[in-house]
């Protein structure tokens, strides 16, 4: 066997060895395309995640030269690229060797730095089995074209990526059942233990205010009483955050009914069709629960409008109450839990949380997330 031979297996073996130990897609790919690039005549390399819809976005990128890297790799993004629309129109099969390269064109005119000799690009399609998850880009000074052994190699590098991101969706997608099971079973146990004895409570109560003739005794059993179907609800309020039942039925549906027994009255405006992958319809539903529990714990108002816009590229998402109202010191920076959690969860899928509200004037709430 050939001493380049030898170099391309021990390669592809220490890839391998870090494609398994690593369990952020990015930090594997980061380790991965460093390992590559070290190991080879290749120099440079970047690559881009393709979605469903065709819309790239630029994941990792390594010993990118100046022109490339200029303003976070602004030419890299923009423009017109020939791997990109091959991939998106399933074209790109395997390893090729680029003609020409648009956006390394466009860096280049821009004198916006050394280019280093970068003029051209290889890529290679990541995929597992018949799911695809977007391509792989690299470079070398001075280089146009590739000789079939090194796009050989290139081919074999990414079926390892490929194969080692579909493994990590695999087991993400293991967890999220495992968290969904377990949220099922807090519901039922709460269901069948808390939430009955608060009921019974509720009963007994009830059964002490008809027993008695005694004033004061009386409206110590009435507050009993009212204070317990407070916590009933929010128990309610609390299955449903575990296990969202009504979604099944739809967003707005799973909405209207969460409303519905919190006592709120909720106008629904939508525009737009609602189909969404199931983070972001579970993200929406999660955002809106806590909207509308602010609004029945806080706002003093028994009525909200809901509103839903979805476009090619994001979702909005405006819940809005003519309540109370609310003042943030911008000095502190301090969040309620409510709003914090709505924050968090926004962000969690590359989304936005913003809210206007002022004493006396209500409060407006508003989510935009990516589509």
């Amino acid at each position: 066997m050939k001493e380049n031979e030898h170099s391309n297996i021990s390669i592809l073996k220490e890839i391998a060895e870090l494609l398994n130990e690593e369990t952020e897609i990015a930090t594997m790919l980061k380790g991965a395309l460093i390992r590559f690039l070290n190991g080879t005549n290749f120099e440079t390399g970047w690559i881009f995640f393709i979605d469903a819809k065709g819309r790239s976005e630029l994941i990792v990128h390594e010993n990118l030269p100046e022109a490339l890297e200029y303003n976070n790799c602004h030419y890299l993004k923009k423009g017109g690229c020939w791997c990109v629309s091959r991939y998106r129109n399933e074209e790109l099969k395997k390893a090729s060797n680029i003609i020409e390269c648009q956006r390394i064109e466009s860096a280049i005119a821009a004198n916006v730095g050394d280019h280093a000799g970068i003029t051209h690009h290889a890529t290679v399609p990541l995929q597992s089995g018949q799911e695809r998850f977007g391509v792989l880009n690299v470079a070398s000074k001075d280089t146009v074209r590739f000789s079939e052994e090194e796009l050989a190699l290139l081919e074999s590098v990414a079926f390892q990526m490929g194969s080692a991101i579909k493994r990590i969706l695999l087991t993400k997608q293991e967890q999220e059942m495992a968290l969904v099971k377990e949220r099922n079973r807090l519901a039922r146990d709460l269901h069948d233990s808390v939430n009955q004895l608060l009921f019974s409570v509720t009963l007994t109560a009830r059964a002490g205010i008809e027993m008695t003739e005694d004033s004061d005794i009386k409206e110590t059993f009435k507050e009993i009483q009212h204070l317990t179907q407070d916590a009933l609800t929010e128990m309610r309020a609390l299955i449903w955050q575990l296990r969202p039942k009504g979604l099944e039925n739809g967003l707005l549906e799973a909405i209207k009914v969460y409303a519905d027994m919190l006592g709120l009255k909720l106008h629904v405006t939508v525009s737009g069709v609602l189909q969404f992958p199931s983070r972001i319809e579970e993200t929406l539903f999660r955002v809106a629960q806590e909207a509308l529990n602010n609004i029945r714990r806080h706002a003093g108002v028994l009525e909200a409008a809901l509103y839903i816009t979805v476009t090619s590229t994001d979702i909005l998402l405006v819940i809005r109450d003519e309540g109370r109202g609310f003042v943030i010191d911008n000095n502190t920076k301090l969040l309620s839990m409510g709003l914090q959690s709505i924050k968090d969860r926004a962000k969690s899928v590359g989304g936005t949380a913003d809210w206007v509200s002022g004493i006396g004037k209500g409060t407006e709430l508003l989510i935009r997330l990516p589509y």
